[in-house]
């Protein structure tokens, strides 16, 4: 991973949370000596959606996976090792719908908000998830990310090596399982796409709670008619190498975005908006192929910064604001690495893995 200074600006006005929330973030509006002047209005140009780029997004993203989905259903009458062949730019394409359905929720993709809520309600039945309670634990995700005491609302579940070592062998156990890599990747799409979207919290809000049945029904219906037309059995062999690819490919982008070795924790006391975009954000540099796939979400820092800004426009942003020229910065295979971190350390300001955090002190963990 690219090293760069990590200085702690001394603006006030970032060390609390936006009050309109994580749309509209407050960020540093001058220089603190190291980092370059910044006002949250310069990245207005970036943040308006244009139609014409939204309906080419949309022509590169769902038409090839549905016409991937339905050439993997003809190849099954010739191989099904051809079947796999196809379902991995499949599940490319349907990384790339995802990202579209991401915008959606923020309301960045489309000029009208109705029309992302409708667009991002007809692609939640693409990508297996009910639109308006994933677009509300996802904002959750933006106002907390990097906030020690506002853990678990929509991120990677994450411990400090305190918390570790005060668990019970039973829970290290857990918690290990949990984060090892064959769990997180591979049983890890299942419960995202498949079972945890279905499930309605106890707690949930009325509107929340039709989201999640409603989707569930539409669901529901939209696989009952598929199995009818070709077959349960082909319908599977079909879904599932597809969605197993992207869910996975989807949880890892999800996890580098905020697990590296220099990711940014605080205690809410101390934690601001603009820092966790700029140091607790990775800049994910990816080959063009996967760039395009992921849908520049490895531009991951402009993106927690200003969330109203379209995926398309994330690399111009980059580009043309010095602000985020000193993030940091992960290569791909930087960001295979970052799978072993598994703890936070206070000590270190860092995160360490499981033999780092014996290290870490007088006990063991």
């Amino acid at each position: 991973m690219q090293r760069v200074p990590q200085p702690r600006p001394a603006v006030p006005a970032t060390n609390s949370r936006p009050e309109s929330g994580p749309q509209t973030p407050s960020t540093p509006a001058e220089a603190d000596g190291r980092r370059p002047a910044f006002n949250r209005e310069d990245l207005v140009p970036y943040a308006r959606p244009h139609l014409g780029r939204s309906l080419r997004d949309l022509s590169t993203s769902v038409v090839p996976y549905l016409a991937l989905s339905v050439a993997m259903l003809m190849a099954l009458k010739v191989s099904y090792l051809l079947v796999l062949a196809i379902a991995i730019p499949a599940g490319g394409f349907l990384v790339r719908t995802f990202i579209v359905f991401h915008d959606c929720s923020h309301g960045s993709f489309l000029p009208s908000k109705r029309a992302n809520a409708w667009l991002g309600t007809v692609l939640g039945l693409l990508v297996y998830s009910p639109f308006l309670r994933w677009r509300h634990d996802h904002a959750i995700h933006h106002a907390t990310s990097g906030d020690l005491d506002r853990r678990g609302g929509g991120d990677v579940r994450t411990l400090t090596v305190g918390e570790y070592r005060a668990l019970t062998p039973k829970g290290r156990f857990a918690y290990r399982l949990f984060r090892n890599p064959v769990v997180m990747f591979g049983l890890g799409p299942i419960a995202a796409l498949l079972v945890g979207p279905r499930i309605v919290a106890r707690n949930a809000r009325p509107r929340m709670r039709r989201s999640v049945i409603g989707t569930n029904i539409a669901l529901g219906l939209l696989v009952a008619a598929l199995c009818w037309l070709i077959g349960p059995v082909d319908f599977l062999l079909v879904q599932a190498p597809t969605l197993m690819l992207a869910g996975s490919a989807g949880i890892w982008l999800f996890y580098v975005q905020h697990q590296f070795e220099d990711a940014y924790w605080e205690d809410a006391g101390d934690w601001s908006y603009a820092d966790a975009a700029l140091r607790g954000s990775s800049y994910l540099k990816l080959p063009a192929v996967l760039q395009f796939f992921s849908g520049n979400i490895g531009l991951h820092h402009v993106h927690h910064l200003n969330s109203r800004i379209p995926n398309y426009n994330l690399q111009r942003a980059h580009d043309e604001n010095e602000i985020f020229h000193g993030v940091p910065t992960l290569s791909f295979g930087d960001g295979l690495r970052a799978v072993r971190l598994k703890l936070w350390c206070e000590e270190r300001r860092q995160l360490v893995t499981f033999a780092q955090a014996r290290t870490s002190g007088p006990s063991t963990a």
